[in-house]
């Protein structure tokens, strides 16, 4: 095999379209591709070209002569992919479709309302028509969205996926304008009265509640809080993080879970190289935690954790310890994750080491504490099948006490209600046709499809959503009048709005970056508002960058 994916992808298929003899699976069209959390490339079918190589964002690709020690599984994950689904109808060139053209080449304005992954990938489909420009507008003075301030700061190859998006923002006819709420600053109506349409890609901002006695206690938090508190989100970054107990419970076994529980029981020496928040990365410094639980509902089968991810738990032999709670029995079956989490249960334990324990057939029912966190009362559970023979957790009465210092809950994310759109509050999303809210208003990313998928998973949704505005503009019912956007720069200027442009931003990622480079860092995050503010507007003033087409 002479390439091998290593780790969950971006699901941008970019290296889909590169490979010249169709031998990376699932690809777009192909069954699953969208739930798909890694690629795999055919051993039988691989030319060890290296185009894949060349193509991938995020480095994930690596010929199978420079595999590391912790790498080699994927060389059977990938294997034993292709012996479970044979892909032997091949077409010997990856076909690129013709790219659409509109009817009327009059100039066409779209606002986007997002500058994380999905509004970028939806402002990228927008451009490939020489007739659009776009402005990206996002209530933080910073881009990206959660590859900025979600991405674990030890998966700094994930953050590579940002070159993806210089590019976007290199391209004619883009222009952010960042450190602007819609709804707030500026609203709806007055969007649409300068842009031909608008594209809402917000995101699923809540999480969900664990719905027990005692979850609004000081010390209970949300896991989404904890990743923004260690990435640097100026929401985040006074969020009171007190690590001075022994014991962290995570409730909820999904990558977000398993994102904490690995940063709160890593060396702070590792993490000292990363762009993890400086006020982070002095608490972890400082901290007492010795283990980390984290709590499933049902049993290691149903886990929502990805195999890539436990393989690199898996790497971190001398680390972590990683302890498996669950029998033999519970074990067993073909899923490659619980061959994973099996050969972890097996190792021996280090008592010099932080532990993490991965503890199933468990749910909280209350938190404990007069004032703070103290503890969590945990029930073991039952698995039952409901009416469609899904296996479902239920309380027993065998209760335990667990102490610990903080609660941090990752039981999922669920859609708030957008100003101006319709809700579905059954699904959490707004509610649409194809990412078509009504003609003019579209919606891309987890506030259309809820929240799914992974970073590159945005770009067949963005495809989606851009291609019902397409036909909109094609029907003739946006109208095609110019758009100027002025007017609304001078609304905003008048309101007291510190619009950040792509000059400010690159003024902010270029001092962020020289601040990372004096501590051998790739960064350093300015994590204040009015500081990030301060900067854009100094090197903006100083003609530094150019600010954006404005055509």
């Amino acid at each position: 095999m002479p390439y091998v994916v290593t780790r969950s992808c971006c699901n941008d298929a970019s290296c889909v379209v590169a490979c010249p003899v169709n031998c990376i699976h699932p690809a777009p069209g192909d069954p699953g591709f969208a739930e798909a959390e890694m690629l795999h490339v055919d051993p039988a079918a691989c030319v060890d070209c290296g185009a894949c190589v060349t193509a991938c964002p995020v480095g994930a690709i690596v010929p199978h002569t420079k595999l590391q020690p912790h790498e080699l599984p994927f060389l059977e994950i990938n294997a034993a992919y292709y012996r479970s689904n044979p892909h032997a109808d091949r077409t010997p060139l990856a076909l690129v479709p013709r790219q659409r053209r509109l009817l009327d080449p009059a100039p066409v304005r779209v606002a986007v309302v997002g500058a994380g992954p999905a509004g970028l990938y939806v402002a990228d489909e927008l451009l490939k028509h020489p007739e659009v420009s776009v402005d990206v507008y996002d209530r933080l003075p910073t881009p990206y969205g959660l590859l900025r301030a979600g991405v674990a700061p030890d998966h700094q190859d994930t953050k590579r996926a940002e070159q993806l998006f210089r590019a976007v923002e290199d391209q004619p006819g883009f222009r952010y304008r960042l450190g602007v709420e819609v709804g707030e600053d500026v609203t709806l109506q007055e969007l649409t009265r300068h842009h031909h349409a608008v594209v809402y890609a917000v995101g699923a901002s809540a999480d969900r509640p664990l719905d027990v006695p005692g979850e609004d206690l000081p010390g209970s938090l949300s896991a989404t809080e904890l990743v923004g508190w260690y990435n640097g989100h100026p929401d985040h970054r006074n969020l009171d993080v007190r690590l001075d107990h022994e014991r962290v419970v995570v409730v909820g076994n999904g990558n977000v879970a398993l994102d904490v529980a690995r940063i709160l029981t890593a060396d702070p020496a590792r993490l000292a190289s990363t762009d993890i928040a400086d006020h982070a990365l002095a608490a972890l410094a400082a901290s007492r935690v010795r283990e980390v639980v984290v709590l499933g509902r049902r049993g290691p089968a149903q886990a929502a954790f990805t195999l890539p991810e436990l393989v690199g738990l898996a790497a971190l032999r001398d680390v972590v310890n990683v302890l498996v709670e669950a029998t033999p029995e519970d074990l067993a079956g073909d899923d490659p994750r619980l061959s994973a989490l099996a050969e972890l249960a097996r190792r021996p334990v280090d008592p010099a080491l932080r532990t993490m324990v991965l503890r199933f057939g468990a749910a909280p029912v209350e938190v404990l504490g007069p004032e703070r966190v103290t503890g969590l009362r945990v029930a073991r559970t039952e698995l039952v099948p409901d009416e469609h023979g899904v296996l479902r957790a239920r309380l027993t009465d065998r209760v335990e006490r667990l102490d610990a210092g903080m609660v941090l809950r990752s039981v999922g994310y669920r859609g708030v209600p957008v100003r101006d759109l319709p809700h579905d509050p059954d699904t959490g999303t707004v509610r649409n046709a194809g990412g078509r809210v009504r003609p003019g208003v579209y919606v891309a990313g987890w506030a259309k499809r809820g929240p799914t998928g992974f970073i590159g998973s945005n770009k067949t949704c963005a495809r989606e959503t851009v291609g019902s505005l397409l036909d909109d503009l094609d029907a003739g019912l946006l109208g095609r009048g110019p758009r100027d956007p002025r007017p609304l720069e001078d609304l905003l200027r008048s309101r007291g709005v510190p619009v950040v442009d792509l000059a400010g931003w690159r003024a902010v990622d270029e001092e962020e970056r020289r601040r990372g480079a004096s501590a051998g860092r790739p960064r350093r995050k300015i994590v204040d508002i009015a500081e990030l503010e301060r900067v854009a507007a100094r090197d903006r003033r100083a003609g530094r960058y150019a600010g954006g087409s404005t055509r």
